[in-house]
């Protein structure tokens, strides 16, 4: 496990390209959204990742971004059946990537088994070349809780895990979690880091530990800090 980071410069076009710039907030309009676009286009943004009720969604004419979209959020005490058919919606509205929200009841009482068996409902519904990311809402768990829950979204399929909803109470992203999280599934799976991600070095610090995904709402105001170009070693 990693445990003296040492982050290294990242230029603001190699940053911006890690991000999934998100807005999930309940009160989000077709006009926020529409703005959130726009945005994540001029910034170089990887993605734009929203609620399932704003698909589809007008890209810009020749962008490359990419849509995400969340899933059984932000509780995961959905049914599995439920979440399945909403990720399978999604993506038939644009969707590329789905990130889906376990029940996280389940890993704390040890019921790795339906976490994966959830995972896996959903997987079934959006093959490749859909990108499937498993939140695990890492600040509720313990750091055992947390390999087996990686573990379980390996076994079940996932393309990344990611560490939190940004809604939970007990917080979001830690570099001890992402080191811990990119430690149990190595080069095989991605680590998306989400939640309390506002700075340049919030950023880079999540990157050292492992995290080759970011989720950010406050993009612009991270990028701000980074230099205009670099060794893009990252």
């Amino acid at each position: 496990m990693v445990t003296s980071l040492d982050p290294q410069p990242i230029s603001t076009a190699d940053l911006a390209n890690y991000f999934d710039h998100t807005l999930l907030k309940p009160e989000a309009t077709d006009a926020d959204v529409a703005a959130l676009v726009t945005e994540a286009d001029d910034l170089g943004a990887y993605s734009v990742c929203v609620s399932p009720s704003m698909l589809p969604l007008e890209l810009p004419s020749g962008s490359s971004l990419k849509i995400a979209v969340v899933c059984g959020f932000p509780s995961g005490k959905h049914h599995s059946e439920i979440k399945a058919a909403e990720a399978r919606l999604s993506v038939s509205q644009g969707a590329d990537e789905v990130d889906m929200v376990i029940d996280v009841g389940a890993a704390k009482a040890g019921a790795f088994d339906r976490v994966q068996a959830d995972i896996a409902a959903v997987r079934a519904e959006i093959p490749a070349p859909r990108v499937l990311k498993v939140i695990i809402e890492s600040a509720a768990l313990s750091d055992e809780e947390i390999v087996a829950v990686c573990k379980a979204a390996e076994a079940a399929g996932a393309d990344f895990v990611k560490t939190s909803t940004g809604f939970h109470p007990t917080g979001g992203a830690t570099v001890h979690a992402v080191s811990l999280m990119a430690e149990t599934v190595g080069a095989r799976l991605g680590v998306k880091a989400s939640g309390g991600i506002r700075s340049y070095d919030d950023a880079l610090a999540m990157i050292a530990a492992g995290a080759t995904r970011l989720g950010v709402s406050s993009s612009r105001q991270v990028l701000s800090g980074a230099p205009a170009t670099g060794d893009g070693g990252y």
